[in-house]
């Protein structure tokens, strides 16, 4: 979840002012950053942590005048892709590209995203994520797909995810609302799986808290506790 809001502060910060704690690099490019914990890792409705904690942290760089992006997001998890001898990978690393820009009133965002789990044995990804919203008074509603191609690491099979939310922020309101619904289909889920989650967030100075409770049909729903301070 986290990771799909800081790629989702990208679009808004590439169409305005940069904000407060954002730098400005020089050559038109801003940079920013945020590190925080969770009470749980959940992606898509599943836990990535063994429904442990997780310390997560990424940092986004813009360019306004081109809408280009990059990032890196790290993410501690349950150890994964272990080897003969029965290690494997501790964090997540996603690695991503993309442009965002504003056409017809609606913003659109593409990339391309890398998940690496160092340590872990074949078990690396691509994936291609495709995205559009438009904001509507106090509501901005939005909609994507994330595809990954046939690879080793999926089995030799493709993966599709598909995904809608709604967020609500008044001005005047000490916290937004959202909510998001997805559905993914192939080599991750082979029947289909469909998960879903409503929450709060908080500002508080550079701090963000924030509340969801996150659900799906292939794992028990639980209610995430999070603090993330930007920098």
């Amino acid at each position: 979840m986290r990771r799909l809001l800081l790629i989702s502060a990208s679009w808004s910060l590439l169409l305005s002012a940069p904000a407060a704690s954002a730098q400005d690099v020089g050559s038109g490019w801003s940079v920013e950053g945020e590190i925080g914990v969770v009470t749980d890792y959940r992606f898509r409705g599943a836990s990535l942590s063994g429904t442990d904690p997780a310390v997560q942290g990424g940092v986004t760089a813009w360019n306004a005048g081109s809408g280009l992006y990059g990032f890196v997001w790290v993410s501690t998890i349950e150890e994964y892709g272990l080897d003969a001898s029965g290690n494997g990978a501790e964090i997540e690393v996603t690695l991503g590209v993309g442009w965002s820009g504003e056409a017809l009133g609606y913003v659109f965002d593409i990339g391309v995203e890398a998940y690496q789990y160092p340590r872990g044995q074949g078990v690396n990804y691509v994936e291609f994520p495709l995205s559009a919203e438009r904001a509507v008074g106090p509501v901005t509603l939005s909609a994507g797909l994330a595809w990954a191609p046939e690879q080793n690491a999926l089995g030799n099979e493709d993966n599709t995810y598909v995904w809608t939310g709604v967020d609500y922020a008044p001005d005047g309101w000490p916290l937004s609302l959202n909510a998001r619904l997805g559905h993914e289909d192939g080599s991750v889920a082979p029947d289909g799986k469909t998960d879903w989650s409503v929450g709060l967030k908080a500002p508080v100075s550079r701090l963000t808290l924030g509340l969801d409770w996150i659900d799906s049909d292939a794992d028990d729903g639980t209610v995430v506790a999070s603090v993330f301070a930007t920098f």
